[in-house]
């Protein structure tokens, strides 16, 4: 098929990509530090109800400063149901499992309503492939999982923190890479001396999958110690409908999987909370601020700050880059590429708007 001219060429108002990097849910079990080769049979970790009596700490108005309103307020219980989820007192380590597929077809879309348009896009996305290539990415994908990014708070405060990568075909491991992850920085994706050829190894068989050399699907296992009893952190759900009162409803609750009538469920967290941590490689956004690597997002946004990084009209977002890329043959900074094709792995929604 030849390509449309380039001037009649517009975006695809129908253009959707699926992710390709494609994480499951990361399940909780507890157990002994020194009892990590038994871990598959450790037990899960359980979400349990506590009320609490607490105290009055929010910020007040001017007017209830005043010591006797002051007092006032204090004298009121704030009470509070929330759901928790702790190690058992006999286990000082939680353990967190999840696998991760890596799909190839990165940069193809699932669906686009004009062909002319995906012709060129075809283009752009081999010449991508055979020229800066995936290993760059491919290598920060792997970096955070061997750093145990994806633990998020879990990962806070632990005294050790192990992560064991394994690469299945069959069902069978057929390499497995261990990770002190403790030992790298958070701040780049430089491996320590120690970890340099398994992270490579590691990162290989992702660029695989990514370019559609080989299926990859890889089962990731993460050990963090963090004392006996202690609390431990899985995804918190979002509760859209609170019905008509909110007298005597849980102020926190926390996900679980697994749950029936008959059986608890385990706490876990979120597999868009994973792929959240795993493509976390952009650093190559504007005004970084030593802030470090962030989230891959069209608009660069980091929500614990409020904040989009990559502003449209600093002409530094995803849809800027890939307008022009694809649509008017400016090719960009070989980064900036990187961080187009990350959000293509990323996948999503992205054609062009009907709606000025």
């Amino acid at each position: 098929m030849a390509t449309k001219n380039t001037a009649d060429l517009k975006t695809a108002s129908v253009l959707a990509f699926e992710r390709k990097l494609d994480p499951s849910d990361a399940v909780f079990s507890s157990g002994l530090w020194a009892d990590r080769s038994n871990a598959k049979v450790w037990p899960a970790v359980l979400v349990r109800e506590k009320s609490v009596r607490g105290t009055i700490s929010n910020r007040l108005k001017t007017k209830d400063i005043d010591p006797a309103k002051l007092d006032a307020e204090i004298e009121k219980p704030n009470l509070q149901t929330v759901d928790v989820a702790t190690l058992p007192p006999e286990a000082d380590t939680l353990q967190a499992r999840f696998t991760v597929r890596v799909l190839s077809g990165a940069g193809v879309p699932s669906a686009c309503n004009s062909a002319a348009y995906q012709q060129k896009l075809k283009t752009v996305v081999d010449s991508y492939a055979s020229t800066a290539g995936f290993a760059t990415l491919a290598r920060r994908y792997a970096s955070n999982l061997a750093n145990g990014r994806f633990l998020w708070r879990n990962r806070v405060g632990a005294e050790m923190v192990e992560v064991q990568v394994r690469h299945l075909q069959d069902g069978q491991a057929v390499s497995t890479w261990t990770f002190n992850a403790l030992d790298f920085s958070m701040r780049n994706f430089d491996a320590p001396a120690a970890s340099t050829s398994d992270v490579a190894a590691l990162a290989k068989v992702i660029e695989q999958g990514l370019s559609g050399q080989q299926y990859a699907l890889l089962e990731v296992t993460a050990f963090a110690r963090v004392g006996a009893g202690q609390e431990v952190f899985p995804s918190q759900e979002l509760i859209l409908d609170k019905g008509s009162s909110t007298a005597g409803q849980k102020s926190k609750t926390l996900y679980v999987v697994g749950k029936t009538t008959k059986q608890e469920g385990a706490a876990a967290i979120h597999s868009q909370k994973l792929g959240n941590a795993i493509r976390t490689v952009d650093t190559w956004y504007p005004d970084e601020g030593g802030l470090g690597p962030i989230a891959v997002e069209p608009y660069g946004s980091v929500t614990s700050q409020g904040k989009a990084y990559r502003q449209p009209k600093e002409k530094q977002d995803f849809y800027t880059l890939l307008d022009g890329w694809v649509i008017k043959d400016q090719v960009p900074a070989v980064d900036q590429q990187h961080y187009v094709m990350a959000n293509l792995i990323r996948g999503g929604v992205f054609g062009e708007s009907g709606k000025d």
